[in-house]
């Protein structure tokens, strides 16, 4: 028989078990070394360990829509606002409906609790809205006979200070705004930012330029009645407060009638004509960087239908006005989030916001786009601070429970295993700096947040892992006990310990996975842990505890069966090792002839 080539693999082994232990430690240096690069070392926390923010949401009726309160709207409207919470990174946030009218919003500590709670307290119906006028922030002048005087005497060219006064207002609006509103146009279109404010005097004087009243008109370029023209010169955006006030009186607003508000930051207020495309038209909004000009910052939108056709009606008639006309404003629970300028018509159910947007500004853009239309208002009623001294001293029993319990397998292993218990123990440290590190990584990249769940199936997880390492010892020692010797028994009880391994875990990684399917809130939290650990219990097993278990097997204390390996053969009853006969069978004798 021809001796067996140098080098070749053995059925079910590893031929260099070095290399492949090597490999996971690398792997392990090097998640190691990304967590400490990431600046982050420690697990994201839910709630419930961690504390945060919870809002108490509830439903209003609309005007007109007595019966909009009903399960279906709550539902939609709770799935909307988790998918808004969720924009801003936060994937441990707990959002369920709580009663006929009610929505519990729940926040991990760790996210911004303001900028959550102007996404989730922003639960007005999302529209667009053409811009009739646009002035700063501050309060403007009454209409008075006098004032018309000064106008007049600036106007002849009779008195300098109307000039003064002039100048000083227009360097007051230099200083104190922005040179330029974001342009929308369509994809692919060269776009830049226009310049669009309107000096105090200049809006003063438009104000006072004689109108007709009449009642609002649903033509975007139909005049202000007397009222909303003492309205928007009484109206004050200059602080948060003003700014509130604006927006609840401007949420009562009928779609087609003319309104005043002001934009989200202070900077100016807009006389704005009635809805021209409404927010459940938006299909799509997403952030994303301008490849064409200049590598910035803009928002994609697109629409469906019904809403491209509007957008382009209205596009293509605020395009041939002049500034500030030729704007529309996206408004969101009262107050203009956004208003960028139009250069022309924009068909085809797409179009990009740009200008002076960084990651931050593009990325909240997007989302109100996205999520912004609910079927129902909603009022924060409630806002409080979730404090997590219970969920602490949840987390410290169950740590010391799973201590117990380590401390309980540990033991058996070293008594019943004795030696062996050392790869069991190495094993299971592996599968422990793998499973932290991958958590803090993973709350940093996608916002996992370990709850008590979560906890709880990293301590069921360690019984699934020495699980996995008792079935190979047990091949082993099955092989021993025929009669074999050590290497050969490592060799050849691995293929059944491993089928019977990947049948194990895959029945739980499978439970895992129709548990996070089908679950919501924490119990998911339990379920992804779970999922997690039994994928990398296969890594361990295949890439750690077997190539260990094969260099050990080449050791003398292991090879002869020491007392304290565990692999004695005395102990575990052995058979005495089979040789061959050379006893040749008999074979019939002829008789020999004469």
């Amino acid at each position: 028989m021809a001796a067996p080539k140098k080098g070749r693999r053995s059925p079910g082994g590893q031929g260099r078990p070095g290399r492949v232990l090597a490999f996971i430690l690398i792997a392990m240096v090097a998640l190691v070394g990304g967590m400490f690069a990431s600046g982050q070392t420690t697990p994201r926390l839910g709630i419930d360990l961690a504390g945060g923010t919870s809002f108490t949401l509830k439903a209003m009726n609309e005007p007109g829509q007595p019966n909009a309160i009903n399960t279906t709207n709550m539902n939609t409207a709770a799935g909307i606002i988790e998918r808004r919470v969720n924009g801003l990174g936060v994937t441990e946030s707990e959002v369920q409906t709580q009663g006929r009218e009610h929505i519990i919003v729940n926040i991990p500590k760790g996210t911004n609790a303001k900028q959550a709670r102007e996404q989730v307290g922003t639960t007005a119906k999302l529209t667009f809205r053409p811009v009739l006028f646009a002035a700063p922030a501050g309060k403007l002048p009454e209409p008075s006979p006098s004032a018309s005087a000064g106008a007049d005497k600036d106007k002849s060219g009779k008195g300098d200070k109307g000039d003064k006064s002039k100048a000083k207002d227009g360097e007051k609006d230099k200083k104190g705004k922005p040179s330029g509103t974001p342009t929308a146009s369509a994809p692919g279109a060269s776009a830049t930012p226009s310049a669009s404010r309107t000096q105090g005097r200049a809006v003063t004087e438009a104000l006072k330029a004689p109108q007709a009243p009449k009642p609002p008109s649903p033509n975007p370029s139909g005049n202000a009645t007397d009222d909303l023209q003492k309205q928007f010169a009484a109206l004050d955006c200059s602080t948060p407060e003003a700014r509130s006030k604006a927006a609840q009186k401007s949420k009562d607003v009928g779609p087609e009638t003319n309104v005043v508000v002001c934009d989200k930051d202070g900077q100016e207020k807009l006389l704005l004509g009635p809805v021209a495309v409404q927010g459940v038209d938006v299909t799509d909004a997403k952030a994303a960087l301008d490849t064409q000009q200049g590598g910035g910052w803009q928002v994609q939108l697109k629409f469906n239908g019904s809403g491209s056709k509007k957008f382009a009606d209205i596009t293509g008639k605020l395009a041939a006005k002049p500034e500030p006309q030729n704007r529309f404003a996206i408004v969101m629970d009262g107050q203009a989030v956004s208003a960028p300028s139009v250069r022309s018509a924009i068909p085809g159910g797409s179009a990009e916001i740009s200008g002076s947007f960084d990651q931050s500004s593009a990325d909240d853009l997007a989302n109100i786009l996205s999520y912004g239309a609910l079927p129902l208002s909603f009022d924060v009623v409630t806002e409080t601070t979730v404090s997590a001294a219970l969920g602490g001293d949840q987390l410290r029993a169950g740590l010391i429970a799973g201590a117990i319990g380590l401390a309980l397998v540990v033991i058996y292993l070293v008594v019943y295993y004795r030696g062996l218990a050392l790869v069991a123990l190495a094993s299971l440290a592996a599968s422990a700096v793998l499973t932290y590190t991958i958590m803090v990584l993973l709350g940093k990249a996608i916002g996992f947040a370990l709850n008590l769940p979560a906890v709880c199936g990293a301590i069921v997880a360690i019984g699934i892992t020495a699980d996995s390492f008792i079935v190979y010892f047990e091949r082993i020692r099955d092989e021993i006990r025929e009669g074999r010797t050590l290497r050969p028994a490592v060799e050849r009880g691995w293929p059944r310990a491993r089928r019977t391994i990947l049948v194990s875990d895959f029945v739980s990684f499978l439970a895992a996975a129709v548990l996070f399917i089908v679950t919501v809130g924490k119990v998911q939290g339990f379920a992804f842990t779970l999922g997690l650990t039994t994928l990398l219990d296969v890594v361990v097993v295949f890439f750690f505890t077997k190539p260990l278990m094969t260099i050990l097997a080449r050791r003398k204390f292991f090879a002869n069966g020491h007392p304290w390996s565990g692999l004695d053969p005395k102990r575990l009853g052995a058979k005495p090792p089979l040789r061959a006969s050379r006893r040749r069978p008999s074979a019939p004798v002829d008789p020999k002839e004469a």
